[in-house]
This record gives structure tokens, C-alpha cells and sequence, in this order.
């Protein structure tokens, strides 16, 4: 199976390097586009400038480009966070997607989504200051509604990128569960 894994609004880091060779591992062929050409933030508020001065549109326009030569393979879509969301995105607009992954991070839902019986799955901080319980209800019953299968996993006290060890956020005992959960959920695919 190949995986298209996007980064956080951390840039291509270490860590995300170090989870596609755990899929690897796991048999799976894993590409991680740079959406950032090269350029890390050593905090949110960095990433955020570096996000908005590339701009969202061509964002989006780099990570479609990305993927493109493997898209007759039925991509699984999986993403950190702003990843996450780029990876959604994409997933909602590919019809052979084969599956969603998303870590730390959701998106907006277009009121005409269509995602027939898509395998989703979710792990989260609980709470989690950038996907607020009140915004993840919301989002879980969207997806709900354009058709897809969706999994939720919350994990208490953890920090919003929980799974990075490199950040303040990590939770070893919750990213441990999360890779197992997840590798089982891409497993089944």
C-alpha cells in the first residue's frame, strides 16, 4: 500500500522522517512531500508565518502535485496535524482513496463532500487546543454524512502533537498507542 504522509506546520522534521520508516517497516511504501522546500519552524506561531507566506492555495497545489504520479495506486492519505488537513483535503477529493490517517489535525468539510464508505481514523489529544470538542463533533458527524467510516481515538492529557518526540507535546505511552491503533487500522485496509 502506498501512503502519502504531509507534515506539520513544523516542516519536514525528524520525526516525520522517523514515522514513514515505522510504516515502512511495516510494509508499506510511504512518500513524504516537503510542502515547505526545505524550511522548518522551531514553533506554531514560525509555521504558521512560513504556511501563510506560501499561501494555502499553492499548498495545495504542491502536495496534489506530490501525489499525482501514484494516484492510480489507491493512496491512503495520512498527515500530522496542518497535514493532517492537507491530507483530508486531498482524500475528500480523490475518489480511489483508499483510506484517511489523521494525526493531531482535522479540516473544514465542503457542505457537498462525498466520501463513500472511506476509512477514517482520528487520534487527538483530549482536549486539544486547535481541534476543540465542539469543532470534532461537528467534523465527526460531516464525515458521517459524506459517507465515510470514521474512528475516533482521544487520548486524555496529551499534548496537541503528542506523537513527535522531538516537541514538548510528546506522550511516549500515547504515541505508542496511536502507532499501534494505527498500523492495525492500515493493516485492514
Amino acid at each position: 500500500m502506498t501512503i502519502a504522509l504531509f507534515h506539520s506546520v513544523y516542516g519536514l522534521r525528524p520525526a516525520v522522517h522517523a514515522a514513514a520508516d515505522r510504516l515502512r517497516a511495516a510494509g508499506h511504501e510511504v512518500i513524504v512531500p516537503d510542502l515547505f522546500d526545505g524550511r522548518t519552524a522551531g514553533s506554531v506561531p514560525d509555521g504558521i508565518l512560513i504556511k501563510d507566506e506560501i499561501g494555502q492555495e499553492e499548498l495545495l497545489k504542491r502536495a496534489i502535485t506530490a501525489v499525482a504520479p501514484y494516484s492510480d495506486r489507491r493512496l491512503v492519505y495520512a498527515g500530522f496535524s496542518f497535514g493532517g488537513a492537507v491530507a483530508q483535503n486531498l482524500a475528500l477529493g480523490d475518489e480511489k482513496a483508499r483510506g484517511l490517517l489523521l494525526l493531531h489535525g482535522t479540516s473544514d468539510i465542503a457542505e457537498d463532500a462525498a466520501a463513500d464508505d472511506l476509512p477514517v481514523q482520528l487520534h487527538v489529544a483530549e482536549p486539544d487546543p486547535y481541534e476543540p470538542h465542539d469543532w470534532l463533533t461537528a467534523w465527526y458527524l460531516r464525515m458521517r454524512r459524506a459517507g465515510a467510516d470514521v474512528e475516533v481515538y482521544r487520548y486524555a492529557g496529551a499534548g496537541h502533537l503528542f506523537t513527535d518526540p522531538d516537541l514538548p507535546d510528546y506522550d511516549a505511552e500515547a504515541a505508542e498507542r496511536t502507532w499501534q491503533v494505527a498500523l492495525g487500522f492500515l493493516a485492514g485496509l
